[in-house]
């Protein structure tokens, strides 16, 4: 039944999910092909899609919660819920700005119902959206989202949702069609802004979802000129274009935080770098960024309050003056801390940061081996626990193409001895030999707080008490960590070895390190010491020995 309302319902906002989720995977590479502004990170129609399908999960699951039930969640509950998942799941630039649309749309719709609301929902999304850019850009998918809202704004006062969303779809359209005479790199491409396709996308699912019928003008898109299939400057993100060579890093994290301090992020953000977006608000936020110094970008979210699913990328060198190939070969690795993710990420490789008592999904593996944009894979879980997961993502990712290994590290410092002897250069086969060479000559221990009275390998902990865990088992209960460590050293260091890794958490003071290094200098000659900060949610010391 078309929906004549003069807003969407639960039942709508539900439909309109699951259609535009449907829509951007009919298109999502299609958009990834026409990724024009600025960076060639060819990745737009999946970034909206996978933002989509977190929001699309976010109102099923509300829905699951009434299914004992006779009722439907209210209207409010799900736009609420599609807003919360979009933010929460959000990927690239183009999927931050999708979520703070959808966001600013679910302000105005979860208030009481009455005329003219989905028309002041896409004009509240517009405007949110563009304050939540630090450079806005005329020509992008903020130039589609404030026409479409303009075109709603002009319907007739108590015009039905569906006479209102074919406005905004048309005005979309119209919009998307123009902007490579706005910006000079869609026109030398020959190509429409790739977010704005991926908005007129999902707001003609909204046509069908609230008036039962597809838009009457499916969009057609023109094909790329000549010289961008070629090779054409790249990119996606609504703001203004770097200079040569651009920042090497985009940088993505949820933060819960103040909203003065979100401020004073945006501040410290800019001044990192480029096409900043800082979406969302009552205490959760989304962040991206492109920088130089990814660590510095996570620092600055430390400061701000807490940062978490920190995800690292690193951009290829000429991205900028040409269409993205495959590289031939990336490295994925799961890190335990945000220290570790900005070390990994300035070796070359794609991150994807593992919360205690969170570990990452399968989908979230998959999501990074894509992000890698390789041809080859070798994928570091660095956690026993993680190995079916990381089985599971790297067989998904087979399917699509992608040849993967899995090396099947069980601990932070195998992942960083296997990262430290990677060489894209040769054979695959030859480089995944010497990495799991690598990691599993890697003896590993951590130190971690006993929360509760128990058993272990070494005898009877009390909660407090220092664990020194040797290759996943205790094996040392001390009272406190430097003590401990020693212990573990020893423990290790007397069936030989070359060269000693410490990780230290956040809270552990470098004088740890220091008399750390200097116990190893004395008792073990030829023993060499590297020292690395782990940073937020690592353990207060890992120890690696190969």
């Amino acid at each position: 039944m078309p929906q004549t309302a003069d807003a969407p319902d639960a039942v709508a906002v539900r439909t309109w999910c699951s259609l535009a989720l449907d829509a951007l995977g009919r298109e999502r590479e299609a958009i990834d092909a026409i990724n024009v502004y600025p960076v060639a990170d060819g990745d737009t129609g999946t970034n909206l899609y996978l933002t989509v399908e977190s929001a699309a999960a976010a109102v099923e699951a509300v829905f699951a919660a009434h299914e004992t039930g006779t009722s439907v969640p209210t209207t409010a509950d799900a736009v609420r819920a599609m807003a919360h998942g979009a933010l929460i799941g959000a990927r690239g630039n183009s999927g931050t700005i999708l979520a703070q649309l959808l966001r600013g749309m679910a302000g105005v719709l979860a208030e009481s119902a009455g005329p003219d609301r989905l028309a002041l929902a896409l004009e509240r999304a517009a405007a949110s959206a563009r304050e939540a850019v630090a450079h806005p850009v005329e020509g992008t998918v903020l130039t589609v989202a404030a026409e479409a809202a303009a075109a709603a704004r002009r319907t007739q006062p108590g015009a039905s949702a569906g006479a209102v969303a074919r406005a905004a779809y048309e005005g979309a359209r119209t919009a998307l069609e123009a902007t490579p005479g706005q910006l000079a790199v869609l026109g030398r491409a020959g190509v429409v802004d790739a977010g704005g396709r991926g908005l007129v996308a999902v707001l003609g699912a909204l046509v069908q979802a609230v008036s039962g019928r597809a838009p009457e003008r499916p969009y057609e898109a023109p094909a790329p000129a000549a010289a961008f299939l070629a090779g054409a400057d790249a990119g996606d993100c609504p703001a203004e274009a770097g200079p040569e060579g651009g920042p090497a890093f985009e940088v993505i994290y949820l933060l819960e935080a103040r909203d003065e301090a979100v401020e004073r992020l945006r501040t410290r953000l800019d001044g990192l770098g480029d096409s900043l977006v800082v979406v969302g608000g009552d205490g959760l936020w989304n962040v991206h960024v492109h920088v130089d110094d990814a660590g510095a970008a996570v620092e600055a979210g430390v400061e701000a309050g807490r940062p978490y699913r920190i995800r690292i990328t690193h951009f290829a060198a000429d991205r900028l003056h040409a269409r993205p190939e495959p590289a031939q070969r990336a490295v994925v690795v799961v890190v335990p801390g945000d220290g570790l993710a900005g070390l990994c990420a300035q070796a070359g490789a794609t991150t994807v940061l593992a919360r205690p008592g969170e570990p990452p999904a399968s989908g979230e593996l998959v999501d990074a081996i894509r992000r890698a944009h390789a041809r080859e894979v070798v994928l570091l879980p660095n956690d026993g626990e993680l190995r079916h997961t990381a089985a599971a993502a790297a067989e998904q990712a087979r399917t699509e193409g992608v040849r993967v290994a899995l090396i099947p590290t069980r601990a932070a410092v195998q992942g960083i001895a296997a990262l430290a002897v990677h060489e894209p250069d040769r054979s695959f086969d030859e480089d995944v030999v010497a990495m799991t060479a690598a990691a599993g000559a890697t003896r590993y221990a951590e130190l971690a707080v006993a929360e509760r009275q128990s058993w272990t390998m070494a005898g009877i902990c009390q909660a407090g008490d220092i664990l020194g865990l040797i290759d996943g088992d205790v094996a040392v209960i001390g009272e406190d960590v430097p003590g401990t460590a020693r212990k573990v050293l020893d423990r290790m260091l007397a069936a030989g070895g070359e060269l000693v890794t410490l990780v230290l958490g956040e809270d552990v003071p470098d004088t740890l390190a220091d008399a750390l290094e200097e116990h190893v200098r004395e008792g073990y000659l030829a023993v060499d010491t590297t020292v690395y900060r782990g940073g937020h949610q690592c353990a207060p010391l890992l120890i690696g020995v190969e």
